[in-house]
C-alpha cells in the first residue's frame, strides 16, 4: 500500500497502486488498465485541493513528469503545455516566447491541469479564471485512446472538459489562450472596515487587480492593488505589496502556513452585503477565529461549472488553522453564502449534495451526461464524485 496526503494533511489515501505518469502512451495505458481491472483512478496534481476530489483507495497517478511548454504561438497568442506543469514553472519559458497566463492565483504551487479543472482564478474584475483560457486538451480515456477536444473537434467534450474535476481521464496537455508578456506593480496598505467599503466599488475599478484580506480581530482589512505598468522591474523582487516585475513575478506569494479553506463566489453586486455577514457572523459566535477572511473578483464566463458561469463574480474565502476542527464555523458561512446565491470553489471545503450542486450550476446535468459518454464505466469517479453525481 501506498500513503497519500494533500499540502495541509487533511486529506489521506492508502492507495493499492501509486503510477507515476512520464508520457501521453505512459498515461493512456493506466487508464485502460484500470477500466480492465475495474479500478476506480484519480490524478495527483500539487494535493493543493482541500476538497475530496482526489481521494481514493485504488489508483492514484502522479502527473508531475507531464511538464514543460510543448509550443507557443505568438501571433495567436496561445501555447500548448504539459498537464501536470507546475504553474510557477511556466513563467519563464512562456515569458522567453513573449507570452504570459492572463492571471493566475496568488500560489503557483499547482499543476496547471489541476488548476483548470477546479476553476482557479486570481483577481480581477475583467479577469476570468484559468478554466476559461482553455481552447483544447488531449485526454487519455478509459478505453486506452489519446483524445483531442477542443472548440472544433469533440465540442462538447471541450465545453464540459474545460473544467473536469478530472472526472473524464488524465489530461495529458493544454492549449491555452495567453496574451502578450506584460509587467505589473503592486501596492498595498491597511484599512479600516469602516473606511473600506464605502469606497470597495471604486477601487474594484480603478485598478486592474484589487483584493484585500480582513482580520476580524483588528476589524482592518490587508489591501492589495496591483497594476499594469511600463517601468522595469526592480530586483530583488521586494516582499509582497512593493514589488515590481513581469506578471509571474509579481502575482504569486508565499503561503506556508497549513490551512484549510472555504471559498464561495457570489454575484458581484451582493458581495459586499454578503462579506458584511460573515463579518458580523466572526465578531458575534467565532470570535476565537483570527485566520483572516479573502474577498477577491471574477469575470464572467461560459465555462459549464465555472464558479463564475454567466455572472461577474466576486469570491470571498475563510480559513481555518489545520489543527482546528473548522466545522461548525464553516457550515455557518456556508450557510450564509447560500443565502446570496453562492457556488463553492471546487478546490475547497463544502459540505453540499448533488441536489444542492445541481441547482446553482444550470449546466450541471450537461456535464454529467458529457462525462458519462466518455467514462461510462465510471473508471474516473471516486467516492466524492459519485456521492454528488446525479442518480
Amino acid at each position: 500500500m501506498e500513503r497519500w496526503q494533500n499540502w495541509s494533511g487533511r486529506h489521506k489515501s492508502e492507495v493499492q497502486d501509486l503510477r507515476f505518469i512520464r508520457s501521453e502512451q505512459e498515461a493512456a495505458a493506466i487508464a485502460l488498465h484500470a477500466a480492465q481491472t475495474q479500478q476506480s483512478i484519480r490524478v495527483i496534481g500539487s494535493g493543493h485541493s482541500h476538497s475530496l476530489l482526489v481521494p481514493n483507495d485504488q489508483i492514484l497517478v502522479e502527473s508531475s513528469g507531464l511538464a514543460g511548454v510543448i509550443d507557443t504561438h505568438l501571433e495567436s497568442q496561445t501555447a500548448t503545455v504539459s498537464a501536470g506543469s507546475k504553474i510557477y514553472s511556466l513563467g519563464q519559458p512562456l515569458h522567453a516566447a513573449g507570452l504570459a497566463l492572463k492571471n493566475q492565483g496568488d500560489i503557483d504551487r499547482q499543476a496547471i491541469a489541476g488548476a483548470c479543472a477546479t476553476g482557479t482564478h486570481g483577481t480581477g474584475k475583467h479577469l476570468q479564471n484559468l478554466s476559461a483560457s482553455v481552447l483544447g486538451m488531449t485526454i487519455a480515456t478509459a478505453d486506452g485512446m489519446l483524445l483531442d477536444c477542443d472548440q472544433d473537434q469533440n465540442r462538447e467534450l471541450w465545453r464540459a472538459a474545460r473544467l473536469s474535476l478530472g472526472a473524464f481521464g488524465i489530461i495529458t496537455k493544454l492549449k491555452l489562450q495567453l496574451r502578450e508578456s506584460y509587467k505589473l506593480r503592486e501596492a498595498g496598505m491597511k484599512m479600516s472596515y469602516s473606511s473600506l467599503m464605502p469606497e470597495i466599488f471604486s477601487l474594484i475599478e480603478e485598478h486592474d487587480r484589487f483584493e484585500f484580506f480582513w482580520f476580524p480581530q483588528s476589524d482592518e482589512a490587508n489591501v492589495k492593488i496591483i497594476n499594469e505598468t511600463d517601468e522595469a522591474p526592480v530586483y530583488p523582487i521586494a516582499e509582497e505589496n512593493s514589488r515590481q516585475g513581469w506578471n509571474y513575478e509579481v502575482l504569486p506569494s508565499h503561503r506556508p502556513h497549513p490551512h484549510t479553506e472555504m471559498e464561495y463566489s457570489v454575484p458581484a453586486e451582493k458581495g459586499p452585503e454578503c462579506f458584511g455577514r460573515i463579518r458580523e457572523l466572526l465578531h458575534s459566535r467565532f470570535t476565537d477565529v483570527f485566520w483572516p477572511v479573502e474577498y477577491r473578483t471574477v469575470a464572467e464566463d461560459d465555462v459549464w461549472l465555472s464558479m463564475a458561469n454567466g455572472r461577474p463574480t466576486v469570491t470571498i474565502s475563510v480559513h481555518q488553522d489545520i489543527r482546528q476542527d473548522e466545522t461548525d464555523y464553516y457550515q455557518a458561512c456556508e450557510k450564509i453564502f447560500l443565502e446570496y446565491g453562492g457556488r463553492p470553489h471546487w478546490g475547497k471545503v463544502n459540505f453540499l449534495l448533488g441536489d444542492q450542486l445541481a441547482e446553482l450550476h444550470p449546466d450541471w446535468l450537461a456535464w454529467w451526461d458529457v462525462r458519462d459518454k466518455v467514462d461510462p464505466g465510471g473508471v474516473f469517479l471516486n467516492d466524492y464524485l459519485r456521492n454528488i453525481k446525479p442518480s
